[in-house]
C-alpha cells in the first residue's frame, strides 16, 4: 500500500518539508517542459492527439491504482471515497460549464480555447491533491513515493503539451503561457508542502476524500475532454496509445 494514515505524532523539520517543497515542483516541471516542447517542437494535431492518448492511459491507472484503491483502503469503508469521487467531478463539471458560457459569450475564442481551459481546469484541479499526496509520502515514508512521483510527471507532460498547443492556437502569447506554467509548477510544490504539514493530523477519511477528490476530478475531465479529443485527433490509434500509456503507469505502480 503506498499510503497509511498520518500519524499524529510525527515532527515536522526544515529538512523533510524542503524536500516536500522540492519533489512537489519536480512533479509540476513536467508542465514546464510539456510547455516548451509544444513551442519548440511542430507537432500536428493528431500528434498532439496521441500524445493525449498516451496521458489518458496513465492517468487511468493513476486514477485507479494511486488514488481510488489508495482512497478505500485507507477509510476502511467510511464513504469518504464516494463523497471525494463526486466532490471532485461534480467540481470539474461546474466550472467546465462556466468555461463554456464564458465562451459562449465571446465567439472570438471560440475553438481551442475551451478545450486548452478545460486542460488546464483538469491539471490543477487533479494536480493539487496529487501534489498533497506528494508530500504526505514524505511525511509517512521520510522520501517520496519514486512510483507515485514518476507517474504524476508522465502525466503532467502530455497534458501540458495538449493544453499548450490548445491556448496557443487560440491566440494566446505564448510567454504569457510559460510563466504561467512556472507559477503552477511552484504552486504544486506549495501543495506538497502543505500536505506535509496539514495532513500530519489529518484523519484517514481526510486522507481518502483528497485522494477521492482528485479522482473524481481527473475521471471527469478523462470523459468530457482529453479522451475526446485524442480520438478526434489521433484517429482509432488513440485506443492502442491509451493502453500502452495505461501499462507503462500500471508497469511503475507495480514497482512500489
Amino acid at each position: 500500500m503506498l499510503l497509511a494514515a498520518p500519524s499524529s505524532g510525527a515532527s515536522v523539520t526544515i529538512q523533510p518539508m524542503g524536500e516536500a517543497f522540492f519533489w512537489g515542483v519536480v512533479g509540476g516541471s513536467s508542465l514546464v517542459i510539456g510547455g516548451a516542447i509544444a513551442r519548440r517542437v511542430s507537432l500536428t494535431a493528431r500528434h498532439v492527439g496521441l500524445i493525449m492518448a498516451f496521458g489518458a492511459g496513465v492517468l487511468i491507472s493513476a486514477v485507479a491504482y494511486e488514488l481510488v484503491q489508495e482512497a478505500f483502503e485507507t477509510s476502511a469503508g467510511d464513504g469518504g471515497v464516494a463523497l471525494g469521487l463526486l466532490a471532485g467531478s461534480a467540481l470539474f463539471f461546474g466550472a467546465e460549464v462556466l468555461i463554456e458560457r464564458f465562451a459562449a459569450r465571446r465567439p472570438a475564442q471560440a475553438g481551442s480555447a475551451p478545450a486548452g481551459r478545460a486542460l488546464v481546469l483538469g491539471i490543477i484541479l487533479d494536480g493539487i491533491p496529487e501534489s498533497l499526496v506528494l508530500g504526505l509520502t514524505v511525511l509517512e515514508a521520510g522520501t517520496v513515493s519514486v512510483a507515485f512521483l514518476v507517474a504524476v510527471f508522465v502525466a503532467n507532460l502530455p497534458e501540458a503539451i495538449a493544453a499548450t498547443s490548445a491556448l496557443e492556437r487560440a491566440g494566446r502569447d505564448p510567454r504569457r503561457i510559460m510563466r504561467f506554467w512556472v507559477l503552477v509548477a511552484l504552486g504544486f510544490g506549495l501543495a506538497s508542502l502543505l500536505g506535509y504539514v496539514a495532513l500530519d493530523a489529518a484523519s484517514p477519511r481526510t486522507v481518502a476524500i483528497v485522494l477521492a477528490f482528485a479522482g473524481g476530478a481527473v475521471l471527469t475531465m478523462l470523459a468530457n475532454t482529453m479522451m475526446p479529443e485524442a480520438l478526434h485527433h489521433g484517429g482509432k490509434l488513440a485506443g492502442f496509445i491509451t493502453t500502452v500509456g495505461f501499462a507503462v503507469a500500471f508497469g511503475i505502480s507495480a514497482l512500489q
